[in-house]
């Protein structure tokens, strides 16, 4: 399938590992320019130098929960390339887990900050340039838990609920001109997010990383009908359709790549 996207220039944030990296990965195959966006140095280089070997790619340190970092990411990215076609965010954090009562002001608003108001800003800074040319895609990353509730994971929940409103919000308001606002939802893919948590779980439970991974799917996801974590290049695959050319009919969705995870048929 020809993705038609060939040329354009794609900002992708948390993009040094998971499914960031392999999203930009994919979208470099596709002939799209790259800018990665992430806070490590050492991480992003990397990626940036795999990325090199297949199209164009630079790396952005920036951290997304300052406007001031985002606004001078964007100016780097268009001095290298001219213009932004293409925004996927895909940085985030697990935040603060445990008992609800045990949960501070403050870890509630670190996640809100880096999962909710860093996907506002970096919106706010580059839907412009789309609306300048007529021509725009912007994908979110939002999680099973935006529908799914899980009372040990409350703030992510939340912060998720909220960017899958954002998302449905942004693809009413910005339609007519020319940018396509969708969601991408995955649920327990293979990620270092999620190896940390496995990594975790195996230490309080005296078990392996795998038998950590089996314990959490059968107590903790039952309905992930395939019974395995999800690849990052799963997930990409959708993100770059939703990138491309060949989804100019797709608008406000929510893609879910979750093994079945979610149990109810809503978004």
């Amino acid at each position: 399938m020809d993705f038609g996207i060939k040329g354009k220039v794609a900002v992708i944030t948390g993009a040094d590992s998971g499914i960031g990296r392999a999203t930009a990965k994919l979208l470099a195959d596709e002939g799209v320019k790259v800018a990665l966006i992430d806070k490590t140095d050492e991480k992003l280089d990397a990626a940036v130098n795999e990325l090199k070997k297949v199209g164009e790619a630079i790396g952005v340190q920036a951290d997304l929960r300052s406007l001031d970092d985002i606004e001078a990411a964007k100016n780097k990215v268009v001095d290298q390339y001219g213009q932004v076609d293409i925004l996927v965010n895909c940085a985030g954090i697990t935040g603060a887990t445990g008992d609800f009562l045990e949960t501070s002001d403050d870890d509630w608003l670190e996640t809100l900050e880096v999962d909710l108001m860093a996907a506002v800003r970096l919106c706010r800074t580059f839907i412009p340039l789309m609306r300048e040319t007529g021509w725009g895609r912007v994908v979110l990353i939002t999680s099973e838990d935006a529908v799914q509730p899980y009372t040990d994971e409350m703030p992510y929940c939340a912060a998720k609920a909220g960017v899958l409103n954002f998302a449905k919000n942004l693809s009413k308001a910005y339609a007519e001109d020319g940018v396509l606002v969708n969601s991408v939802a995955p649920a327990f893919i293979a990620t270092p997010m999620t190896d940390a948590m496995m990594e975790q779980r195996a230490e309080k439970t005296g078990t392996d990383v795998d038998g950590a991974i089996a314990s959490f799917l059968d107590q903790k996801r039952p309905h992930l009908a395939l019974k395995r974590r999800g690849k990052a290049q799963e997930v990409a695959a959708v993100i770059a359709f939703l990138c491309s050319q060949q989804s100019s009919f797709v608008v406000g969705a929510n893609y879910r790549v979750d093994g079945g995870s979610v149990a109810s048929i809503g978004l």
